[in-house]
């Protein structure tokens, strides 16, 4: 008689313990890389870490691939957009400069490092930048210096043996606030590559189309003109966009159809919002994570009624979660941040 092995039931959470605290955080794409994260450390000083980690599905444990060194904290990580595995496994970060590498293990390469201020010894540091879905040769970032870049990637194919490095070159820069810009993000909006938003510290949310730069929408401005720190586009549905406001308890819905004026608040957290995350495969579910250890799940569909509750919250009882991420090829798991660990949640 065939003997049948039980497969073990899976964790609804697993949970990784860095060396140091963490920030960033990114979910790689590739479907061959399931559970697979790029972590980013946070230490007050120029010498900062990356490391990528990835879940053994069989022992249930985070390991470490692959860690490298980046000068000051990494302000955002994002892994190329590569849905289907064909292209160069490539992951970019944000700080000083924006920069390229080529994950590997255990040696993750710098590709290249991306400075558009070439005759002056000061950058303008990065606050974030958005890598293009549509056409992952591009890449927007945003500044400190009131003004938002969109690189040009080459990535490069492999000839023969040998791979072509990645290079980037600027194709357009804009001012694209009165000061300070915080957060980037492009839209899938009319084909997905020539749309994208940012926030910044004079409260406002500004639309920019690639093929017309010479004016911008704004989509959102604070009435007391409060910094807005995030930024996050729905993934199913274009018309909305969530943002979030400097020490805000709350998040707010924005409809692009309906300027300036909030479509919903969602106003449970009892500290100040860190990330939002929009669910990669629904059009109604938005998580939130902030100062108050929680990360909360939200169903939007009544809007323009209020939301009054959340329909899923978890409690990080060790620590403020400060980064959530939910994964694009893994839509029933979220990762948050808090202090030295990433957990991932089955939601």
């Amino acid at each position: 008689m065939a003997m049948h092995t039980i497969p073990p039931k899976r964790k609804e959470i697993y949970k990784y313990e860095a060396p140091w605290p963490l920030y960033s955080m990114n979910w790689s794409v590739r479907p061959d890389k399931r559970f697979r994260l790029a972590l980013g450390s946070f230490v007050e000083e120029y010498n900062n870490k990356v490391q990528i980690v990835s879940l053994d599905e069989e022992t249930s444990e985070f390991s470490a691939k692959s860690t490298f060194d980046h000068p000051y904290p990494t302000t955002k990580i994002m892994w190329i957009p590569d849905s289907k595995g064909q292209l160069p496994d490539l992951l970019a970060t944000s700080g000083d400069y924006l920069r390229v590498w080529r994950a590997a293990e255990p040696e993750t390469r710098l590709e290249c490092v991306l400075n558009n201020n070439k005759n002056s010894d000061f950058c303008a540091p990065l606050t974030s930048f958005d890598w293009n879905e549509v056409d992952p040769n591009l890449i927007g970032t945003s500044s400190i210096d009131t003004t938002c870049t969109i690189w040009g990637l080459e990535t490069g194919q492999v000839m023969g043996r040998v791979t072509n490095m990645v290079s980037g070159h600027v194709k357009t820069q804009l001012i694209a606030h009165d000061k300070e810009v915080y957060d980037i993000a492009f839209s899938r909006a009319g084909g997905g590559r020539d749309m994208f938003a940012s926030v910044g510290a004079d409260g406002s949310v500004r639309m920019f189309d690639l093929r017309h730069l010479e004016h911008s929408t704004i989509i959102y401005e604070d009435p007391q003109h409060t910094p807005l720190l995030r930024l996050a586009w729905n993934k199913q549905d274009p018309n909305y966009l969530a943002t979030v406001a400097m020490d805000a308890c709350e998040v707010i819905i924005l409809d692009v159809r309906v300027p300036c004026t909030p479509v919903a608040r969602l106003n449970n957290h009892r500290a100040s919002v860190n990330g939002i995350a929009w669910a990669p495969h629904s059009s109604c579910h938005i998580c939130t994570a902030g100062d108050d250890h929680q990360a909360l799940i939200w169903d939007i569909q009544q809007m323009p009624r209020a939301i009054e509750d959340p329909i899923l919250a978890y409690t990080a009882a060790e620590g403020e979660v400060n980064q959530i991420q939910w994964g694009a090829t893994q839509p029933d798991w979220i990762a948050i941040c808090y202090n030295k660990a990433a957990e991932i949640l089955r939601v």
